[in-house]
């Protein structure tokens, strides 16, 4: 980082780095243990892969759905309390991780937990953008939690191997200790800062579900964009459950190896360049690095379709492709959201963006459904003609049209996800 974005991550006001080191500490902890949450599932209640799968999904669509009311609400009520109750939510459910003998005490934790993430996302991420009001220094907040989040999931599980609690159902409670603790940091931050009071105040008490709705259904290009957002997980994912299947069913060589090299290539990628990329695309407007991290993806959906079975060194190629995609992609969605975004229906507008979770909960049912009836080849294949989709999407943006917001005026045209010349 250069001398300026340290200047600017200085000036954070306290609530923001609250929001950051809790998001590192949560998701570190996290994935301590849920990575093995199949292996817990399997040998506590001797379920098949199926039964497994269908638990670890199940909860998807409902909060995805919770996730967009949720952000609407914090529009209206204000983001302390949603906040707040989303932390309590998550701390409990993992308590329950923790302690649960049963499988329905598994189920309702595991819901749980989807449901205070779903609770917890929306407004955290609308609260940076209420309370960071330079345009630049809001974009490095959202791109620091991204990275925060990331060394947290890249950490977890190899701390958790190395302290040997990896598969052991209590280590759960050290998540359910993490959340306690923000759930504390963000008492003392909303009462504490002059922000805090600021981000407590009701936001519009005349916005309703219904309104926003509307509004919504009005934003053309702000739907558009969604249903691209939406495929791009969806493509993305194939790299994780649907890749595994693939290796799996064509017998690769050194399999238990090659999977945990490509976890390790995808972790570090994201953890040393997704900054790097950031200083090397400052000049870039949002829409330019999502084509350029758009066209990277494809290129990796190409080098896992054509990569030889047998060749270790291919596959850590293809997954460091797809890595650096993510690296660009992800981060910058959250960037692009919060501009289209206006400041009173900012929390509706991440609410919404919960829909993604849609694209990355259907990519194992969906390519399990392509590898078995056809290959894995030709799932790749199909992917890489679903990046073209996405591209297309986005050329149609132009010809769409938006509310006009004094904040949306305020833009500018490489601000705005338009169309690709």
């Amino acid at each position: 980082m250069d001398r300026q974005w340290w200047q600017r991550l200085h000036g954070f006001p306290p609530l923001v780095w609250i929001i950051l080191l809790g998001s590192f500490f949560g998701r570190g902890t996290y994935f301590m243990v849920w990575p093995f949450l199949a292996i817990l599932l399997y040998e506590k209640f001797q379920l098949g892969a199926a039964e497994i799968g269908l638990i670890l999904s199940a909860s998807a669509v409902g909060a995805a759905l919770l996730g967009f009311y949720v952000g609407a609400l914090s529009d209206r009520c204000g983001r302390r309390n949603i906040l707040l109750v989303g932390t309590a939510i998550n701390g409990f459910a993992f308590v329950l991780l923790a302690v649960a003998g049963t499988l329905p005490v598994f189920i309702l934790a595991m819901t749980l937990c989807s449901i205070g993430r779903a609770v917890w996302e929306p407004p955290a991420s609308a609260l940076v953008g209420d309370l960071v009001r330079d345009k630049q220094s809001r974009e490095l907040a959202l791109q620091f939690r991204y990275f925060l989040i990331n060394v947290g999931a890249a950490l977890g599980p190899i701390i958790g191997i190395a302290a040997g609690l990896n598969a052991q159902q209590s280590t759960f409670g050290l998540t359910a200790l993490s959340y306690l603790l923000l759930c504390v940091g963000f008492f003392w931050g909303f009462s504490r800062t002059e922000s805090g009071r600021i981000a407590h105040r009701r936001r519009d008490s005349e916005t309703t579900l219904g309104s926003t709705l509307s509004v919504l259904k009005s934003d053309h290009v702000f739907l558009v964009v969604i249903a691209a957002n939406v495929l791009t997980l969806f493509i993305y994912a194939q790299m994780d459950s649907s890749l595994v299947q693939y290796l799996t069913r064509a017998q690769a060589p050194a399999l238990v190896q090659l999977i945990s090299a490509m976890i390790l290539v995808n972790a570090l990628t994201i953890v040393l360049l997704q900054f790097p990329l950031l200083q090397m695309m400052r000049g870039i407007g949002v829409n330019g690095r999502i084509v350029i991290g758009l066209a990277i993806l494809a290129v990796g959906q190409v080098w896992f379709a054509t990569n030889p079975l047998d060749w270790f060194a291919g596959w850590m190629g293809a997954t460091f492709v797809v890595s650096l995609a993510e690296a660009i992609l992800f981060p910058t969605m959250s960037v692009q959201i919060d501009r289209l975004a206006p400041d009173h229906l900012r929390g509706s507008y991440f609410g919404a963006s919960s829909f993604y979770s849609l694209g990355w909960s259907a990519a194992p049912l969906v390519g399990g459904i392509v590898i078995q009836w056809w290959s894995g080849p030709a799932l790749y294949w199909l992917m890489f003609g679903l990046c073209g989709v996405v591209f297309l999407l986005y050329r149609l943006t132009p010809r769409l049209s938006r509310p006009q917001w004094k904040a949306a005026e305020d833009m500018s045209v490489a601000d705005v996800p338009v169309a690709v010349s």
